[in-house]
């Protein structure tokens, strides 16, 4: 699926101009501060190369956020298979990763429903996963509010992060696809 709108927003593919604006949004400590570190140009481009190529192949990803008015990138949001092993994959994981002078304006969780809609109704998964450190009361918060439900036994502490990090242990959420 390479393009999705929303009441204000519009979920694409990426372009390789949207390398900077990515790559800026990646180096803010606000939006990095639970992730594993920030992101350069170079790196964000690569992102955007291998994120299109799993769209390619999945019909999903983490697609490119913008404002419908302006066209504005504001970062991601949409659907990933995480590339890790953990007792709750093989999986589908819907993420999200907005420009801190986007937050807090529902833009996430807009465009997260979206996403959820597809990946019921378009591709017919059963259930989809999201997860992040415990700290990250905001990512939580978004979760919440498109109906996922925190797995209490789900807990984990992320295989791509050492067991020390202060960022290891994550939380994991779920929803399933609505019963027809």
């Amino acid at each position: 699926m390479d393009r999705i709108e929303t009441e204000r927003l519009i979920l694409r593919l990426w372009k390789s101009e949207d390398a900077e604006v990515f790559a800026a949004i990646n180096q803010d400590q606000r939006v990095i501060e639970f992730l594993r570190g920030s992101m350069s140009i170079k790196e964000s481009q690569d992102f955007i190369v291998r994120i299109n190529q799993l769209i390619s192949k999945n019909g999903f990803g983490f697609w490119a956020t913008t404002i419908k008015e302006t066209d504005e990138l504001i970062g991601f949001v949409g659907l990933h298979i995480p590339d890790f092993e953990s007792h709750f994959t093989p999986c589908v994981e819907i993420g999200w990763r907005l420009g801190f002078k986007y937050w807090g304006k529902g833009y996430a969780v807009e465009a997260a429903k979206a996403s959820l809609k597809i990946g019921f109704e378009n591709f017919g998964l059963k259930e989809i996963v999201s997860f992040t450190t415990i700290k990250n009361s905001r990512s939580i918060a978004v979760m919440e509010k498109i109906g996922m439900k925190r797995d209490l036994k789900g807990d984990f502490s992320h295989p791509k992060l050492p067991l020390d990090h202060p960022n290891s242990k994550h939380v994991l959420y779920k929803i399933s696809a609505p019963k027809k």
